[in-house]
């Protein structure tokens, strides 16, 4: 018999706790080879139904599962099995026992007096409020592709969603609530809208979960596949009276494009490449958007201009040889000149993170709103003095041409 392999009443008793009724947690400590090995087991509910959580934490990874009352006779004679020194934790509604195994293999237990706690298993899917949990979105995130048949979300699509739920929240925290209770129609124009995922999903939020009266969203886009694409979607849902696609660049949209009237309420942009978040910027500001709410995505224009630098020589001439570096400096300076611009014509704006890391790399979003007299000197100053002292013209600058000129001619 191995020194550390436990007494059969031992065992006997441990499965009994863990197997029968009132089991609360389980939880194994052990150090093996130099390594930390924690395990964990505990009922919970899934769908409706008693599973029970295996936890195994090592050198800080952490692997789960879920298994049935079958599985976990399996996972609790694996545990019960482990060699060399341990301590081992059952809790169940009627008390506790501790074992603690030495490094000769002697098996210490103690128990704690009777208890009559409660055992309760608490539901381990419970629903997060997210965006799209704040109103029936199963037909919604089926039709996007987001989730299955059964309505469980695609591993596939997970970054997708986390994106999706991540601007709402944003939209949500922006739209005033004079915009959410007046009655007043609302129109949104999703820029360079691709699949279609936010611009559906956007209508849905506003006119749903804000319960918004008379909400149009439109969405533009140059691939005719795409745009078909999303209005087959549209119908299918639906809603193609409050949900409109545009075939065309963004550059060539007018404002009779995507509305009858004299502005568009809040104008959007998801990862539109290069200079294609610089247009969607420029349309917010010509159509007199409240709103304008713009995550880029790659930088490429800026990465010419300053290429050139490194040839010349000069402070910087070290950083931009190298294209990685080169490439993330270009992306903060451009996003700097943008947030810099829409602050210098009137935009109270910031710039933000609106999702996490782990789902897109693109993670930065320009939150603008129009409110602010434009032209001050702070941020004209500001501006100048960053775009003078890399000597550089950029690209939005140019598009807006003498809007934005009106503004710096009185300090350059």
């Amino acid at each position: 018999m191995d020194r550390f392999e436990l007494d059969e009443g031992i065992t006997e008793e441990i499965r009994g706790r863990v197997l029968g009724d009132g089991f609360i947690k389980l939880v194994q400590s052990a150090r093996r080879g130099g390594r930390s090995i924690k395990t964990a087991l505990r009922p919970v509910e899934i769908g409706g139904e008693r599973k029970f959580q295996c936890e195994t934490t090592e050198d800080g990874r952490v692997k789960v599962r879920n298994v049935d009352a079958a599985g976990v006779a399996a996972e609790l004679e694996a545990i019960l099995e482990q060699k060399g020194p341990r301590d081992l934790h059952v809790m169940t509604a009627k008390g506790d026992m501790h074992l603690r195994v030495t490094r000769k293999g002697r098996a210490l237990v103690s128990r704690s007096a009777e208890m009559n706690r409660s055992a309760e298993v608490r539901p381990h899917d419970r629903v997060k409020d997210v965006p799209l949990n704040r109103f029936d979105s199963s037909a919604l995130l089926r039709a996007l592709g987001i989730a299955d048949g059964s309505g469980a979300i695609r591993a596939s699509r997970r970054g997708k969603y986390d994106q999706v739920n991540e601007f709402l929240k944003v939209v949500d925290e922006t739209v005033a609530s004079d915009a959410r209770s007046s009655g007043a129609p609302f129109t949104v124009v999703d820029c360079g809208c691709g699949k279609a995922y936010l611009t559906l999903a956007l209508y849905h939020y506003l006119a749903c979960a804000l319960r918004m009266q008379d909400v149009c969203v439109v969405g533009v886009d140059r691939r005719a596949d795409v745009v078909a694409a999303a209005r087959k979607t549209a119908a299918e849902l639906d809603v193609s009276d409050n949900v409109k696609f545009v075939e065309a660049d963004l550059g060539d949209v007018s404002l009779a494009d995507v509305t009858d009237g004299d502005r568009v309420d809040m104008v959007i942009s998801l990862h539109a490449c290069d200079t294609a978040t610089d247009e969607a910027l420029a349309k917010g500001v010509e159509w007199k958007a409240r709103y304008v709410l713009a995550a880029p995505c790659c930088q490429h224009e800026l990465q010419k201009a300053l290429s050139a630098g490194r040839d010349a020589g000069g402070e910087f001439a070290a950083l931009l040889r190298q294209p990685i570096l080169r490439e993330r400096l270009c992306d903060i300076l451009t996003d700097s000149f943008r947030a810099a611009i829409m602050r210098v014509l009137g935009f109270r704006t910031q710039v933000v993170e609106f999702v996490d890391a782990a789902a897109t790399a693109r993670n930065i979003m320009l939150k603008c709103e129009y409110g602010v007299k434009p032209g001050q000197a702070g941020p004209v100053g500001e501006y100048l003095a960053l775009r003078d002292y890399w000597k550089v013209t950029p690209w939005l600058e140019a598009r807006l041409g003498d809007r934005l000129a009106k503004c710096l001619v009185r300090y350059e």
